[in-house]
């Protein structure tokens, strides 16, 4: 059973990604540059593997580097991740170093990994350090016959003499010092490691799938704005497409099974319907998008693009409304300066982020309103949370049946309650309130 009060670390060890000196066996297939733009994708899926991890399980991650100062790999990976030099020596005086560091830091679970396994995923190294509850050691075996996981809950000196680093010996080896030091040792599922060319197809399957999306659209009674808003979503043919109704009584439901969509139903609430679309989907990539916004031209590319950058955990749409309406140049400008400065963009603008991340902060709140507005909050402490330059176009409609300067009035003495912390429930009771015209 997993302790709840150990303290945990997982260290990733990686090289900054200089051409000539990343990935030098691919270096003969691909070229220099190539191969080390291939190293600078894979540590950035292994660091957002560790966010996910720290997100969902508290887990501390530290990144020790190789090849690059602090400040180079800081503004590569961004804020809010430990950063150390590996230091001199062979890859097993390093190792060891690594822990031994870790562990006179206090932490009681520490576990080691490289970027070398795009297969390796957040319930994996959940799993690595639920063993060390059990185990000295785990370790996950690579299938060249090294490993791309290692991990103990004490001091191990001379585990790492000895090795033939570089071979295909170092598990066994590894297990062999083991057994003779008494270590009571656990082994996770085999992955591939991407050292050769023979090993590029795993890159490209990991690739592909990380790039899948699902468009998830909660409705109610949305008869009105779904068939404009699913013809953009479709013209770009995203993987999935869900409706997540929650008890229409138009023609809603008709409608979206008319274009070919999936329609699933949900109890009412935006948050329950959205959690409900995350669970039906099995992209990589959600993009929450409410019935009445539709999606700039290009967005998929958009998404998957924005969500690439390694210090951003999740994006949204710059914010345009598309009715005529008094005031309107006024309440996008407002918007946009919420959202440089708050970096806090609401639903109607668009959230996207990956699938793995969102379940890692356990999606949205069942809230009813500032679902949108929760999540973020969840998710800005593991990175950057960006607003794209191209716009996603809204209904005015919201701000024509209060009028722009009540809306306004409203939205601040709702966003100064939460900030407050006044009850949600206090805040939904102001937000259903009858307008008053200002």
């Amino acid at each position: 059973m997993e302790n709840p009060t150990a303290r945990r670390i997982l260290v990733v060890f990686t090289r900054y990604p200089l051409p000539g000196r990343a990935k030098t066996r691919l270096i003969p297939l691909l070229g220099a540059g190539p191969a080390a733009s291939l190293q600078r994708k894979m540590t950035e899926q292994t660091v957002h593997v560790a966010r996910c991890l720290s997100a969902r399980k508290g887990v501390r991650v530290e990144i020790r580097f190789d090849g690059a100062s602090t400040r180079a790999m800081r503004h590569w990976l961004g804020s809010g991740l430990r950063l150390r030099s590996q230091g001199e020596g062979d890859l097993g005086q390093r190792i060891a170093r690594g822990f031994d560091t870790a562990f006179a830091s206090g932490n009681q679970q520490v576990v080691v990994i490289g970027t070398d396994s795009p297969e390796l995923d957040p319930s994996l190294l959940a799993q690595a350090f639920g063993a060390l509850e059990q185990s000295d050691l785990v370790l996950g075996p690579a299938r060249d016959g090294g490993y791309y996981l290692i991990g103990l809950n004490r001091s191990a000196p001379g585990l790492f003499g000895g090795i033939p680093w570089g071979t295909e010996q170092v598990l066994s080896a590894t297990l062999s010092c083991a057994a003779r030091l008494g270590l009571r040792h656990a082994l996770l599922p085999a992955l591939d490691d991407v050292d050769r060319p023979t090993d590029l197809p795993v890159w490209e399957r990991v690739r592909r799938r990380a790039s899948t999306l699902a468009v998830i659209i909660p409705t109610l009674n949305e008869a009105a704005h779904l068939a404009a808003t699913l013809k953009p979503v479709l013209e770009e043919h995203p993987e999935e497409v869900i409706v997540v109704d929650g008890g229409s009584q138009d023609r809603t439901v008709e409608l979206a099974r008319a274009s070919g969509v999936q329609v699933i139903s949900a109890p009412r609430g935006r948050g329950r319907q959205l959690n409900a679309g995350a669970q039906a989907a099995s992209a990589a990539q959600l993009l929450f998008l409410h019935a009445d916004t539709l999606p700039p031209a290009g967005y998929r590319e958009l998404v998957g693009r924005t969500l690439d950058h390694p210090k951003t955990v999740a994006g949204a749409f710059a914010f345009s409304i598309r009715d005529p309406m008094r005031h309107r140049r006024l309440v996008e400008w407002w918007v946009a300066a919420r959202g440089r400065i708050l970096r806090n963009p609401f639903g109607d603008q668009g959230l996207f982020v990956r699938r793995d991340l969102f379940e890692a902060v356990d999606g949205y709140p069942d809230w009813p309103l500032l679902e949108d507005v929760e999540i973020l909050r969840r998710l800005r402490p593991h990175g950057r949370l960006a607003i794209t330059t191209t716009a996603a176009s809204t209904s005015g409609r919201r701000w024509l049946a209060r009028g722009v300067w009540s809306t306004l009035c409203l939205n601040l003495r709702i966003m100064l309650g939460y900030y407050r912390g006044i009850p949600i429930e206090q805040l939904a009771r102001l937000y259903a309130s009858p307008p008053r015209r200002l």
